[in-house]
């Protein structure tokens, strides 16, 4: 059995929880510990108990240490890799990206945490001077869901130790086994006891603790919006000091064809944006806005290319689409395709449950595109996050634009075409946290700042140099000399 991960020692947890394997569900990967309330307690208070030691460490010193981290998450790619695919169902190829990215995430912060900015004005006083420095807020919990088990934990947790913070991480519960083994680099990496904990299990047992500890100072949540509403409230309610939070909530994001678009680049910015990771990304293009012009010709190519993709085991040769994440999901993903037939919708491909793959039982989804579809349908206001997506006709630009923002979410937003002007008025006008041009609407590098608009996100970006924003508290020091 895994264990938890407090103060420095590995603790045993309460009842174990299975990781299953969606590819083939007879294969358990293995058992993890569930923390209990009051080991979730001893974990914030440990992480309070570092936070003096961690917080007066050098630069150099968690620079070494998240360098140390990303060195190791590289040299174990395929081993992680491997695992992150059979437990999640993601792809090999794509699994191997993810784990990639991870280390680049704690090598980027390792040195950013050389470069932790400060300023030094001149007062209007006379003969004084004001300085303006980043300190660390303190006891950061860090809640992430299962769809990226080890890429989200990175860029939370490595700006937070980067900047002086103490953490106790609390990964899904579907998805332990990354999360287990992120936490056994970083139990070997230098950090102080208590610097770092992990408490696994489920948020009804333990989220309360994590949320409304007046020792823990900020929050950072990925997941549902239902749940982040339920975070937010927490953290503005709690007794005594409201705790700082940041909230990444998914997205209904759409990809617009515009009608002087290349065909193939449109088609494949589709493909991976909707369907790559078996759809489940918050990024993921689920609404495909098409103008009139095109929209025959990419209907088409699209259920040629879509006809093409192989389902079957994350781990297998040849994979594109894995499995669904669990039987929750499939169930999801199986009504919406149903919600959005009985809304006239045409499913034109796929939509089917594949009950095993070459003899092995797994939540396999064919893939499902839906024609004919317009902008009030549930299928395109709500998030499926799963191997579905819609495509809306649009008689021109205009329409487009407004389609494309007509929706709650303001995650991700993705343009093809080939003019300069539309480029510039789609990146302008979108109502979007991140743009792509060309591009597929999921996937941001290691270096750059990720989060939406509206209810996509709430807080500072995350990932990048504007992950500071959120992992420190910025003072103003006046000094007469």
């Amino acid at each position: 059995m895994k264990h938890n991960y407090i103060a420095g020692e590995w603790v045993e947890g309460g009842p174990a929880a299975e990781n299953i394997n969606p590819s083939d569900t007879r294969d358990v990967i293995g058992l993890y510990a569930r923390a209990s309330q009051a080991q979730a307690l001893d974990a914030v208070a440990a992480a309070h108990a570092a936070l003096p030691k961690w917080a007066a460490s050098t630069p150099q010193q968690r620079a070494d240490v998240l360098d140390a981290v990303g060195s190791e998450i590289a040299a174990r790619k395929a081993e992680l890799a491997d695992l992150l695919a059979r437990e999640e169902g993601k792809a090999l190829t794509d699994a191997a990206g993810e784990v990639m990215r991870a280390a680049q995430i704690f090598k980027f912060f390792a040195g950013e945490a050389l470069r932790i900015p400060g300023e030094l004005l001149a007062s209007t006083r006379p003969g004084m001077s004001v300085e303006i420095t980043r300190e660390p807020v303190g006891v950061v919990s860090i809640i992430t869901p299962w769809n990226f088990p080890i890429a989200i934990p990175a860029w939370k947790i490595a700006p937070a130790l980067a900047y002086g913070n103490t953490v106790v991480f609390k990964p899904a519960e579907l998805v332990p086994g990354s999360a287990w083994v992120l936490a056994e680099i970083l139990s070997r990496a230098g950090l102080p006891a208590g610097a770092f904990n992990l408490v696994m299990g489920r948020g009804r047992d333990i989220g309360d603790t994590l949320l409304g500890d007046p020792r823990v100072a900020a929050v950072t949540f990925t997941g549902s919006e239902a749940t982040g509403r339920k975070v937010a409230a927490a953290c503005v309610t709690r007794p005594g000091a409201m705790a700082k939070f940041q909230l990444e909530m998914g997205g209904k994001n759409p990809l617009v064809v515009l009608d002087d678009a290349d065909l193939d680049v449109a088609v494949n910015c589709a493909i991976n944006g909707a369907y790559f990771s078996t759809g489940q990304r918050c990024t993921a293009s689920s609404r495909l806005v098409v103008s009139a012009g095109i929209h025959d010709r990419f209907v088409d190519a699209m259920l040629a290319k879509l006809a093409t993709l192989k389902v079957g085991d994350a781990r297998r040769a040849g994979t594109v689409i894995g499995p669904v994440v669990d039987a929750q999901q499939l169930e999801q993903d199986l009504r919406y395709v149903a919600i959005g037939r009985d809304e006239g919708a045409t499913l034109a491909f796929g939509g089917q449950a594949l009950e095993s793959i070459d003899g092995q039982p797994g939540y396999y989804l064919q893939p499902a595109l839906f024609t004919g579809t317009s902008s009030d349908m549930r299928i395109n206001r709500e998030e499926i996050f799963g191997p579905v997506a819609s495509v809306i006709r649009v008689h021109d630009a205009d329409e487009a634009l407004a389609v494309a923002n007509d929706t709650e979410f303001g995650l991700s937003a993705g343009v093809c075409t080939t003019s300069l002007k539309m480029a510039a008025r789609f990146k302008r006008e979108l109502q979007a946290g991140m743009v792509m041009i060309n591009a597929p609407t999921a996937g941001v590098d290691a270096h750059v700042p990720f989060g939406g608009r509206k209810g996509s996100s709430h807080g500072p970006r995350e990932q990048g140099r504007y992950a500071a924003e959120f992992y420190t508290s910025v003072k103003t020091t006046y000094l007469q000399p």
